[in-house]
């Protein structure tokens, strides 16, 4: 009889208030992906076990805040849970930038495959600070990671997310010291916070969340998506994942206000117009990286053209975007 593989679960970095909980991850049987691994066979494989998950359904998980906080939810049939409820003052167990520990544990799982794993798994969730003045929403694909998403048949992006290591991927120049001049604000004491929204898979985040830390980029909660059922049509009055994703950061949030920041390549410059035409008073300042398309970048400089409502800014370099957000109040 083949030995089962343990298990795990991946707790995602999540974000809500001190009285509202907000958890996201997913149960699974670790596949002991070696994130910094190399060879193209190796990498392929990795890639493969990626998306070719073993999934934990319908698990009972606990949630353990501090040493006398318990919480319960449970996972679906693709191993996904999702906690959203109001809970008492959690501002006690928030350290000075705001994170919250978490401890999670499968309630009731079977006994040996509990003991291979000790049963503890760590998550955060984020609470903005009150030293922040302003939040800051990013995407990461061409925006602070390059993928090569407007390359031609977007073969780039199979290439650098199937046969790329996550710590051997490259930031864009300059953007892990862009962020945390945004993390610091205007002050260079603040603790703005900053959420990575993108269309990428949930199948990626361990992929995403290393290559922010291996790139010392500010830590903040990482908000994906589910994949799409395959031949569903969109129905009237459709948004985008994202789009509601940072809806949602808004309504969250609602003494706080953002940049958003993203690239000129695919739907960016449309759903941050959009959000800042729905909450003008809410945008700060939009950055959109330029891409090397010329029919895109044209595109999108028609889009803004004549745009006076809030600063934007088509980011020819990162050392044009410091100044512009100096020039605006935004950092040191």
């Amino acid at each position: 009889m083949l030995k089962k593989d343990p298990l795990q679960i991946i707790a995602f970095q999540t974000y809500g208030t001190s009285k509202r909980l907000y958890l996201r991850g997913r149960a699974l049987e670790d596949e002991s992906i070696n994130l910094e691994q190399r060879g193209a066979f190796k990498l392929l494989f990795n890639a493969w076990k990626r998306f070719e998950t073993d999934e934990i359904r319908y698990a009972k998980i606990r949630v353990k805040i501090g040493n006398d906080r318990f919480y319960y939810t449970k996972t679906n049939h693709r191993g996904y849970f999702l906690f959203d409820e109001k809970v008492e003052n959690l501002k006690p167990y928030a350290n000075s930038e705001g994170w919250v520990q978490l401890e999670f544990a499968y309630d009731t799982v079977n006994k040996d495959r509990v003991i291979q794993l000790n049963n503890k798994f760590p998550g955060e969730m984020l609470i903005p600070s009150s030293s922040a003045s302003f939040g800051v929403i990013s995407d990461i694909d061409d925006t602070i990671l390059h993928t090569g998403l407007v390359s031609i048949l977007k073969w780039r992006v199979i290439f650098n997310t199937f046969l790329t290591s996550a710590g051997k991927r490259m930031p864009l120049d300059g953007a892990p010291g862009f962020y945390h001049l945004l993390h610091r604000g205007k002050s260079g004491k603040e603790a703005n916070p900053i959420f990575y929204v993108s269309h990428s898979p949930w199948n990626l985040y361990r992929y995403l969340n290393y290559f922010l830390y291996k790139n010392n980029f500010p830590k903040g909660p990482i908000v994906l998506r589910n994949f799409p059922k395959p031949f569903s049509k969109k129905k009237k009055g459709y948004m985008p994942q994202k789009q509601k994703e940072i809806i949602n950061l808004l309504e969250t949030y609602p003494n706080l206000k953002f940049v958003l920041i993203g690239d000129s390549g695919e739907h960016d410059p449309y759903i941050y117009k959009q959000l800042a035409n729905d909450y003008p008073s809410r945008i700060l300042a939009i950055y959109l990286m330029n891409v090397d398309h010329k029919r895109k970048m044209n595109k999108v400089k028609l889009l803004y053209d004549n745009y006076k409502e809030i600063p934007v800014l088509l980011v020819g370099s990162t050392s044009e975007a410091i100044s512009h957000a100096r020039n605006n109040g935004l950092i040191k």
